[in-house]
């Protein structure tokens, strides 16, 4: 969710945040702002609402210098859209500017206090009670004697303080980074629930919500953790644990390169990331697969075979499109290894008392590894004492850090707020878990060797299956206006219907709902006429007939029927509309390859009514709130 950026060395802070702001939009927002301290000491903000080019406008007009500052862009959780309620807020008497993401729940109960001690407020967020909080605690703090301490540490204690007094009153999460005006030669940074990372440069340090506004600047960088507070100034970086005091902090490699989050000519992240899908299918499987042992190998389960073999019972934990990759997970895990799986919404599960015993597995699912309600479902399956695994894209996100093990799926950075390449990476990565546990159960060496050929067949597969570009955006042209789709599968293509219906809904704001084809019949049917196209995933296998029957009752209602289909095809084309031909692959493959012309469908469609494709409205990339 939203994006903060800050630069403290020797350089023009405001090239770095703008650019940086840039590199943060794929989050989704919808305000931006910036806040520096001048050549004059002023602490001075600029913010806008709509896109950084609003922003980047407003700064032509009255530009900011200096060589410390912050950014933010805002996604709105309290208060609607507007330049009032963007950031960086100010604390009292413009003290201090703050940028923050996360929610702090008690701010109702602060705002009042604070306004009886005679705080006046510009805003109704939540964040700026916590910018007027931190500068109250900081008056209290200027008002104790200093003790003798060198006035350099004496300051750097009182800003320290200042803000841990404040965030000991918070109930809520946070990441956030503060601008002082007095103390222009130091940020403080601190996270609980929202990510912060920090870039080590020479005599000076970019601050960000992740890596990639870093990208091309710094190849060293720094994980904040939970209840860490950084005290940053352009040569030093001081961490300090809020119960341990000052901790030792792991400079850690930026493993991002800069090719990887521009657009390399295409037109949007999208479309970029729909076609790097092959090369992040074989990156997820690289090192990863052991034909001398029929098995898949994984280095970070940190639980040895003899435990893993106790498993008798998996819960597969995520939100939006990770869930549709955990339900193909569960049609994977179920057949190959015979092993029961439960697929839970992640923001259901946190609350939720399910039985559970000890040989439950659990893996929490994620892209960004940021997603409140995965990690809150992780950590109280974690506090009742269950080994909790991930399946995650970012190295050094929440998840990651606080999982007891896992699989990254090193599919690289992904911009595009509809995720693609990670859920075919997911859906690779389950199928590699799932011949794991097979081989550790029932499933024979030869059966075990099959698997293993067809998956390094896999990006070969997709490279095929992005050949139907042309054919689809015939397709979309099609349908373009039409304002209702259905999309129909069965058995494992039942998640990917799913997940289809999701990417039209997220990017092209066209109504869509996902169904097992066979439930059509059960009310969905009444929704069927002409304008209302039934898109079918149909490909060779034990329930093929029964899809073509099903095929059959929506076309006996005028319903027009796109069908994609493998290659082998020879029987779908009396019934549907329009075809688009995919490779036959197996069917434990077929989720990863047919998803890709839904990917496709609603990107062109998207880009036919005119939508923004990587920044759709109202949604962000990663979900940090409840």
């Amino acid at each position: 969710m939203c994006g903060i950026v800050g630069y403290i060395g020797s350089q023009e802070a405001s090239e770095y945040l703008i650019d940086g702001l840039r590199r943060l939009e794929y989050r989704g927002y919808d305000s931006a702002g910036v806040a520096a301290i001048d050549a004059g000491g002023r602490l001075r903000v600029t913010k806008a609402t709509g896109r950084i080019d609003d922003l980047v406008a407003r700064l032509k007009n009255a530009p900011i210098p200096g060589a410390v500052g912050i950014g933010h862009t805002r996604w709105a959780t309290h208060g609607q859209p507007s330049d009032e309620n963007a950031h960086p807020h100010y604390g009292a008497r413009h003290v201090l500017a703050i940028v923050h993401n996360g929610v702090i729940e008690n701010y109702q109960q602060l705002k009042q206090r604070l306004m009886g001690a005679g705080h006046q407020f510009e805003s109704v967020t939540d964040t700026e009670v916590l910018a007027h909080l931190i500068s109250d605690c900081l008056d209290k703090q200027e008002a104790l004697p200093t003790n003798g301490r060198p006035p350099a540490e004496h300051v750097y204690d009182l800003l320290v303080d200042a803000v841990q007094d404040a965030l000991s009153q918070v109930r809520g999460t946070y990441g956030l980074v503060v601008l002082f005006r007095n103390h222009p030669n130091v940020l403080i940074a601190a996270r609980l629930g929202s990510p912060m990372v920090i870039g080590v440069g020479h005599d000076e340090h970019f601050l960000a919500s992740d890596a990639s506004p870093m990208v091309g600047r710094t190849d060293k960088i720094v994980y904040l953790a939970d209840h860490e507070l950084a005290v940053v100034t352009g040569d030093s970086l001081k961490v300090l644990h809020r119960d341990q005091g000052e901790v030792a902090h792991a400079v850690e490699p930026l493993e991002i390169d800069a090719n990887e989050v521009s657009l390399g000519g295409f037109s949007h992240y999208m479309m970029k990331e729909i076609h790097e899908q092959p090369e992040s299918l074989r990156n997820a499987m690289r090192g990863r697969l052991s034909a001398d042992d029929a098995t898949a190998v994984f280095g970070g389960l940190n639980l040895d075979p003899q435990r893993l073999r106790q498993v008798n019972r998996i819960c597969l934990t995520a939100c939006g499109t990770s869930l549709h990759a955990a339900m193909v997970g569960e049609y994977l895990i179920e057949e190959l290894a015979r092993i029961p799986v439960e697929v839970e919404y992640a923001s259901e599960l946190r609350y939720r008392n399910p039985p559970m015993d000890y040989k439950t597995l659990v893996f929490a699912i994620t892209q960004s590894g940021e997603t409140a309600d995965t990690l809150a479902a992780m950590r109280e399956c974690k506090r009742k004492g269950h080994a909790a695994l991930a399946i995650c894209n970012v190295v050094g996100s929440s998840i990651a850090q606080e999982s007891d093990g896992g699989i990254f799926l090193h599919a690289g950075p992904e911009i595009g707020v509809a995720s693609t390449k990670a859920f075919t990476a997911q859906c690779t990565v389950l199928a590699m878990l799932a011949l794991y546990f097979g081989r550790l159960h029932h499933l024979s060496f030869e059966a075990g060797r099959r698997i293993i050929a067809e998956l390094q067949k896999l990006p070969d597969y997709v490279e095929a299956a992005l050949e139907t570009d042309r054919v689809v955006r015939q397709v979309a042209l099609k349908y373009q206006q039409c304002n209702n789709f259905l999309y129909l599968g069965r058995q494992y293509n039942f998640p990917t219907a799913l997940e289809g219906a999701l990417k039209l809904k997220e990017i092209s704001y066209v109504h869509a709902e996902g169904y097992p084809a066979a439930e059509m019949k059960h009310g969905p049917i009444a929704l069927v006429e002409e304008n209302t196209p039934s898109v079918f995933l149909i490909p060779q296998g034990f329930v093929y007939e029964k899809v073509l029957a099903n095929m059959e009752e929506i076309k006996a209602r005028g319903g027009p029927v796109i069908a994609v289909v493998g290659d082998d095809d020879a029987h779908v084309t009396q019934l549907a509309d329009d075809i688009i031909h995919v490779p036959a692959v197996p069917e434990f493959l077929q989720p990863i390859v047919m998803s890709v012309p839904l990917q496709l469908l609603a990107y062109h469609i998207a880009v036919l009514r005119g939508c923004d494709v990587d920044k759709p409205r109202n949604l962000a990339k990663s979900v940090t709130v409840e």
